[in-house]
């Protein structure tokens, strides 16, 4: 649904309320008065980012993709305050299907804005762990960092802990190759 087609039915339903009371039905009116706020608070929080993370709390990832799959055109539907958690959820719901594409959509809600500071670290958290995937551990380093400065209840120092220890690893890449092949041609 357009976002603008719910200021329509609020506004409808608000004629509908006022109408009742004209006609003496002044509890009824004051009733879809009040009903009237949920089209409005849907505006700012669309209904399918808001049952994506409900199904996201319940872990159950499959049900999240399909709600936000509800959405097709975000510039459309969405709130500027919203695009940036619609990456986020886009992100999390595939990162087990598809991980390179999650950084690109992390990167897309950091850019519009995640307004939770969790949120933001846990988005930081990653990006650092697809950087440390491609071997960039400077950028990995900095992108850990930041996470653990955004991360004041404390609720990530777990995952942040394991990915340093993870850096401290060598990487097998560049311990893989044979020495004696470093001045071989490519046919002999």
């Amino acid at each position: 649904m357009n976002k603008y087609l719910k200021f329509v039915a609020a506004a409808i339903i608000i004629a509908l309320g006022i109408y009742l009371m004209f006609n003496r039905n002044i509890g009824w009116g004051i009733v879809l008065v009040v009903l009237s706020g949920i089209p409005i608070a849907l505006f700012f929080k669309n209904e399918n980012i808001l049952l994506a993370f409900w199904q996201l709390r319940k872990q159950n990832m499959d049900k999240a993709a399909k709600f936000l799959s509800n959405i097709t055109d975000y510039k459309s539907q969405l709130h500027k305050s919203q695009y940036g958690y619609f990456h986020y959820l886009q992100a999390l719901t595939t990162a087990q299907d598809n991980p390179a594409k999650t950084e690109g959509l992390m990167k897309k809600a950091l850019d519009y804005g995640l307004n939770m500071k969790h949120d933001r670290a846990m988005a930081k958290l990653n990006l650092a762990a697809s950087a440390l995937s491609k071997g960039r551990k400077a950028e990995a380093q900095k992108l850990l960092d930041e996470a653990k400065q955004l991360d004041s209840a404390g609720m990530m120092t777990d995952q942040i802990k394991m990915m340093k220890e993870q850096m401290k690893m060598p990487t097998m890449q560049k311990h893989m190759h044979n020495p004696h092949m470093r001045n071989r041609g490519k046919f002999f």
